[in-house]
């Protein structure tokens, strides 16, 4: 049984309390079907994040088969289905991967035959076997609908919480849904609560809930509603609402709900029934499911491979390109100088020539770290942000946010270890940078890409939306270049002020500082920035690196419900 007792929830707006719950007293037995209405704004949905845990009550308790969640703890991740109002489906992946992958990361099994099982009967339970190859993009709303509940059942939750499931349905579809959850409340070890505005279908629950202002009205029988706000039809209850003030509805609901409650089974006394909902898988069970099913979504989604591609071959190009122009107009100069006076000037000629071309290599290779500091911004500005509501539910599930980000990392790493590569080799083939060592260019090339994924990551993690975290990832790599102080030499008290936060330049100065000798003087004589040490660099760029990811494990670990 389900019990909330004297549940208060408050919330600072401003300098005023607004009380979006009060005096909530209520209570529901196992194999119990219960619809929450009211009108807008009256607390349903909050009231159904409480009993799910993902809010905090100010006062009261919660109680579950006489056990006080409260105090106690609450139920397992498995022990409650949640089914949210927007959609907790991958979009790129058919009905039956969504299923398996939600499988994979909430519900341990022993064996492929008892996974294919426990697939095929949620499949079979929620009417969608015919349609498992699907991809959800292709679902009309009613399936969406069906396979949200189909998620939450994978554990066997003995609390199911249905927001607004049947919202924007037509009547058919929303009958339909209904029906679903009424016959999934069967299981008398379950209570299935659906939040709705809709007051059809009523005669398929067995209690009714309305709320009005954050205050109980009714709890009953659906039968009983009509008589109890002497209207002909539920649909007119909403308008009797507004005649009385909550206060005079609620006080008058606790002279009558016992004579409603009469039929209602009591507290069970001695010990709580055991669970019989499934057991969470480990860590790397997780890891590995989610690691997975992010590449199996990158294949598929073409737009993305596309764009990828063409950074991945038309970035290197870009620096060649350059390069090649650059050291076009170098010899264009050299072969400027008059022929008679070649001789006498060879040596200042040879000093033209090299500090030119000092000029265009550091030039160059500043290009080529801000263009891996774009694709960094390209990995990972909406990697969390894009899908924080499906992550906030399986966080609800079960998931643990550090799993989640490692999962985000080892995918994350790969693009940026295959996109630094490709172009050290590519641009060094072709470009042939008078670099003392290919690996120590290559390794501040990565560290410059991962160092812009891992912030732009924690971005990602922190922004309420996906465009809010592009557009300030785009920003970040706008500010790259004129702050590095590479191309325009910085004031020297605003260079030391701005330069620990610039990969970027990091990146270039250790690239720089690795050049042949020779050349390396000609750099130093073309510019008037700093240029620290490799070892410096490394450390730096590692340290930006760390903190990307600190800051995304704090975004991850901070619940995101309002995205």
């Amino acid at each position: 049984m389900l019990e909330l007792k004297n549940i208060h929830f408050t919330v600072r707006k401003g300098r005023e309390d607004l009380h979006l719950l009060e005096k909530i007293d209520m209570r529901v037995p196992t194999g119990h079907f219960m619809a929450i209405v009211g009108p807008s704004g009256c607390g349903k949905s909050t009231l159904l994040k409480l009993i799910a845990g993902i809010n905090q009550e100010t006062d009261g308790s919660i109680h579950w088969n006489g056990r006080n969640l409260s105090e106690e703890g609450d139920l397992e991740h498995s022990e409650i289905g949640y089914v949210p109002q927007f959609s907790i489906a991958y979009e790129d992946l058919t009905v039956e991967e969504n299923i398996e992958s939600t499988i994979r990361l909430r519900a341990e099994t022993e064996s492929r035959e008892e996974f294919e099982k426990l697939v095929d009967g949620v499949l079979n339970a929620t009417g969608m076997d015919a349609i498992r190859d699907r991809q959800v993009k292709v679902l009309s709303g009613g399936q969406r609908r069906r396979l949200s509940l189909a998620l939450e059942l994978v554990t066997d939750p003995v609390l199911l919480l249905c927001d607004e499931v049947t919202s924007g349905l037509d009547p058919q579809s929303e009958n339909e849904i209904v029906q679903l959850m009424h016959d999934l409340s069967r299981n008398e070890n379950r209570i299935v609560v659906n939040v709705t505005h809709s007051l059809a279908s009523l005669e398929l629950y067995d209690s009714v809930l309305v709320l009005d202002a954050g205050r109980i009205v009714y709890h009953g029988p659906p039968r009983a509603l009509e008589h109890y706000f002497s209207v002909d039809k539920a649909e007119d209850v909403y308008g009797q609402l507004a005649k009385r003030s909550k206060d005079g509805w609620a006080n008058s609901w606790v002279k009558h709900r016992e004579a409603y409650y009469e039929g209602l089974p009591a507290t069970p006394s001695g010990d709580p029934e055991l669970s019989v909902s499934a057991i969470t898988p480990g860590a790397m069970a997780q890891f590995f499911a989610l690691f997975f099913r992010r590449w199996k979504i990158f294949f598929r989604d073409w737009g993305n491979l596309v764009l990828q591609f063409a950074i991945l071959v038309g970035f290197p190009i870009l620096v060649v390109i350059f390069e090649l122009d650059g050291i076009e107009q170098t010899i264009r100069l050299s072969e400027s100088m008059p022929a008679n006076l070649a001789e006498i000037t060879q040596e200042r000629e040879d000093m033209t020539f090299n500090l030119n071309l000092g000029g265009i290599v550091s030039g160059l290779v500043m290009f080529q770290v801000i263009l891996l500091t774009l694709m960094g911004s390209n990995n990972s500005a909406r990697e969390i942000a894009a899908e924080r509501p499906i992550f906030e539910k399986e966080k609800l599930g079960g998931v643990r946010p550090s799993v989640y980000l490692a999962s985000k990392v080892a995918f994350l790493s790969i693009l940026v270890f295959l996109q630094s590569l490709w172009m050290a080799l590519f641009v060094e083939s072709i470009c042939g940078f008078p670099s003392e060592s290919f690996l120590a260019h290559f390794l501040l090339l990565l560290l410059v890409n991962g160092a812009m994924t891992s912030i732009c990551l924690g971005i990602s993690s922190m922004a309420r939306t996906a465009d809010q975290a592009s557009l300030l990832s785009i920003y970040l790599v706008g500010f790259q270049l004129p702050l590095s102080g590479a191309v325009i030499a910085l004031p020297e008290l605003f260079g030391w002020i701005t330069r620990p936060f610039i990969s970027a330049y990091w990146s270039w100065a250790g690239i720089m500082d690795g050049m042949e000798r020779g050349y390396l003087r000609y750099i130093k004589e073309v510019t008037d920035t700093w240029l620290g040490p490799m070892w410096l660099s490394f450390l730096v760029l590692v340290a930006h690196v760390a903190i990307g990811i600190f800051i995304a494990y704090v975004g991850v670990k901070r619940p995101r419900w309002n995205t």
